[in-house]
């Protein structure tokens, strides 16, 4: 009861103030509109008589009287618009938490349509938010088609017949393709209603057959955190323009997960920054190929720390890494084939430490990992590979190391690993104290005296650390 009284009087406060801006500042425009008139035109003034003053007062009462009906319609015509939009939007939400799969569609585009019709921001983001969070109910992807409303079954608990009676979301992964596919059309750059500037939060959300191409994601949070992705994922060519975004423990089965030619990150200067901001896949799992060709990462760091993969392949090819931080650290680089081929690493701190690289073939080549430090660019500090674990057949041909350190030590090296054309610019390379050196190739292996000084231990090569 007293929130109810605190909320009118607050009302009516702010109507009250409203009318006192309204009335301010027409006086003080009626005032800048004489003097304006009085310097262009040098009109003298004169003591006015009764008759003058009695028609000045009028005006100025009817201008008063103007502008408080203009502030009072204008604030009938929003609570108007409040009330509608409340309306439209329960029947909408009532309409998504019905049994019959039609209805639940309608509404779905019910939803749609209000979040396109009120353009303000909080109450489109309102409307997205109930979107994503259906995708966020518990769903079984083996009963997305089933037609049953409800099944019973009978269970035995201690010698006692107990019937259990489930209820189902009858269809309910035509509901879900349906919000992902509007979701996706809202974000492309020819969308009539764009809702590129939401934030979407996907998290703990089952999404079968994505398909984000050329989406544009400029909304300051954009999570799929723990989502489910099921069969072919597609974000080629989408834009992440914001600053935090993240794909942490996500896991991606049953098809590849394409994010070619995307862009994550965002260059813009931000007022606050603030922990976490970034774009993230740290846990995440890919149990089929995945594929960032020419895919680019900017702003304060990019992280794949932990992620899994396992499928045929495994594709950075050509990508850029530009973040300040690039990390993937502890990740577990599995499958068929990995390729980092013409991949430019250029942020200030890079991490590979504790990667187990486990693929049958590990292709660097042609890629430039560090940045040396020119003027506006303060380079790379640390390029880290210590404890990595390289196992099967890994190449660097003609990679370029750069920047002030790299640091292989205490690296597991078993397998057919060769170094031969690779470029060691930076200013120390350190493969001190491994746990394992077995078919390791440079270039001066016939004739160590060849090796640059900059690559380290001295004498070589390196003695196995035994732990």
């Amino acid at each position: 009861m007293r929130w109810g009284r605190l909320g009118d009087r607050l009302h009516r406060a702010a109507l009250l103030l409203a009318v006192l801006a309204a009335v301010v500042c027409g006086l003080g425009i009626a005032a800048l509109t004489w003097w304006l008139l009085w310097l262009a035109l040098g009109a003298k003034a004169e003591t006015p008589n009764q008759l003058d003053l009695t028609k000045i007062a009028l005006a100025v009462a009817a201008g008063v009287g103007g502008a408080v009906a203009l502030v009072v319609a204008y604030r009938r015509q929003r609570d108007l618009e409040r009330g509608r939009f409340a309306e439209l939007f329960g029947a909408a939400s009532r309409q998504l938490g019905d049994a019959d799969v039609a209805v639940r569609i309608a509404g779905v585009y019910a939803m749609t349509g209000i979040a396109d019709e009120f353009r303000s921001p909080s109450r489109r983001q309102q409307c997205v938010d109930v979107l994503c969070a259906y995708l966020r109910l518990p769903y079984d992807p083996v009963a997305g088609a089933n037609h049953l409303v409800s099944q019973a079954e009978t269970v035995d608990e201690s010698g006692l017949k107990v019937e259990r009676v489930y209820q189902f979301r009858q269809n309910d992964r035509e509901v879900r393709r349906t919000i992902v596919q509007v979701i996706a059309d809202h974000l492309q750059p020819s969308a009539d209603t764009s809702w590129s500037d939401c934030e979407f939060s996907f998290t703990n959300a089952v999404i079968e057959r994505a398909d984000f191409g050329h989406a544009v994601f400029t909304g300051r949070r954009i999570s799929f955190a723990r989502a489910l992705f099921i069969g072919r994922t597609c974000f080629e060519h989408a834009v992440f323009a914001g600053p935090h975004v993240t794909f942490r423990d996500a896991v991606f089965e049953d098809g590849p997960a394409l994010f070619d030619h995307a862009r994550f990150g965002s260059t813009r200067p931000e007022k606050a920054r603030r922990a976490g901001d970034g774009t993230t896949f740290d846990g995440a799992a890919f149990d089929g190929s995945v594929s960032f060709e020419n895919a680019t990462f900017v702003g304060p760091r990019t992280s794949f720390a932990g992620i899994r993969t396992a499928g045929p392949r495994t594709s950075f090819q050509d990508t850029k890494f530009h973040a300040e931080l690039t990390s993937f650290e502890r990740a577990t680089l599995d499958g068929q084939h990995l390729a980092f081929t013409g991949a430019e690493v250029s942020s200030p701190r890079i991490t590979f430490e504790g990667a187990q690289f486990e693929a049958g073939t590990v292709a660097f080549d042609d890629s430039r990992i560090g940045a040396p430090a020119r003027m506006r660019n303060r380079g790379t500090r640390e390029t880290d590979f210590s404890r990595a674990e390289f196992h099967g057949t890994t190449t660097f041909a003609r990679t370029t190391f750069a920047g002030r350190f790299v640091d292989f030590t205490d690296g597991d090296f078993f397998g057919d690993i060769s170094f031969v054309d690779t470029r060691f610019n930076a200013g120390e390379v350190n493969f001190d104290r491994p746990r394992a050196w077995v078919g390791t190739h440079f270039d001066w292996d016939d004739i160590p005296t060849r090796k640059p000084a900059n690559i380290k231990p001295n004498p070589w090569p390196p003695e196995q650390y035994d732990e």
